[in-house]
């Protein structure tokens, strides 16, 4: 099996620095209550940040992420978007960490004083984690791509809001898990209305002649990485619409790809076992892939 976050193990990362709380610890003695709302509850948001020559890039849309998500939740976060900016460089530099780098930046409600959803037993601050790794993305992934199934979980709105980044993953874990019994590498998921949402762990883009289509965003993640290449596209005058659109318009493509923050653009070569174009990496995929590339090395400028 493949997947959007396929990277090659690191000796490194077996004596990281933690962050929690405050204070650091390795790796190994990184603990956190049982009490903790994030597990008992799953109850708090997340962001994943890439490092890339020492700049955290989009820092800002990831923060605003982070706090538009813990306001819809009700999670008051009492360290500030700089604060957090700074723990964030403090972290890197406890590290001696430079580029390849993925950080997941946790924000739980807190601990409890017992096991109990309501946040009204809330003892205290929300607990703050940062866990750094070295992970470079597998280039092999950009080039090869990956194969999707279609799955009958749905991202829909009235069991969990999807452009909140919680710590409850219940949802698209179970997409996960349907899309690996049926041999694919992501579940590529529906909205209650039938029509393409996103997959379980990356959003989701077709090519249809020469115009770019992606879901118009309602019921997916409101992801980083999804919002720069549509900007991309309409700097470089790409057709591209967000629109709803189905299982046949996704069949019929001529290319398909995902995006995510870990490894960025990425080609999808089949959709329940239906070859996409030629089975290989698209024309257009491969443009798009350069595109962001060079986006990304300019911020370094």
């Amino acid at each position: 099996m493949t997947s959007t976050h396929e990277y090659k193990e690191d000796v490194r990362n077996k004596d990281i620095q933690i962050y929690i709380n405050g204070e650091f610890y390795h790796r190994s003695k990184a603990y956190i209550s049982v009490l903790d709302a994030g597990f008992l509850l799953g109850d708090g948001v997340w962001e994943g940040i890439r490092l890339h020559n020492g700049i955290l890039l989009h820092l800002d849309d990831h923060l605003d992420r982070l706090f538009y998500g813990a306001n819809e939740i009700a999670l008051e976060i009492s360290t500030s978007k700089e604060e957090l900016k700074k723990i964030l460089t403090e972290t890197l530099e406890k590290n001696n960490m430079f580029s390849d780098v993925h950080i997941r930046l946790i924000i739980s409600r807190g601990l409890k004083k017992t096991p109990y959803q309501h946040p009204k037993v809330t003892i205290g601050d929300p607990s703050i984690v940062i866990i750094p790794e070295y992970k470079k993305p597998d280039p092999k992934v950009g080039i090869n791509g990956i194969r999707l199934a279609i799955v009958s979980t749905l991202r829909d709105n009235r069991v969990q809001n999807p452009h909140v980044n919680s710590l409850s993953k219940h949802n698209c874990i179970a997409a996960c898990i349907e899309a690996d019994k049926k041999g694919a590498d992501e579940g590529l998921m529906l909205d209650p209305y039938g029509y393409i949402s996103t997959c379980n762990s990356t959003n989701f883009f077709i090519i249809k002649s020469n115009e770019v289509w992606t879901s118009t965003g309602e019921h997916c993640l409101n992801g980083i990485t999804r919002q720069n290449v549509i900007r991309i596209c309409k700097e470089k005058q790409i057709s591209l619409k967000e629109k709803n659109f189905n299982v046949k318009d996704v069949l019929s493509a001529h290319e398909i790809f995902v995006t995510g923050t870990f490894a960025g653009i990425i080609p999808v070569i089949s959709v329940d076992e239906k070859v996409i174009g030629n089975g290989i990496r698209g024309e257009k995929t491969k443009i798009l892939q350069d595109y962001y590339i060079k986006d990304i090395e300019s911020k370094n400028l």
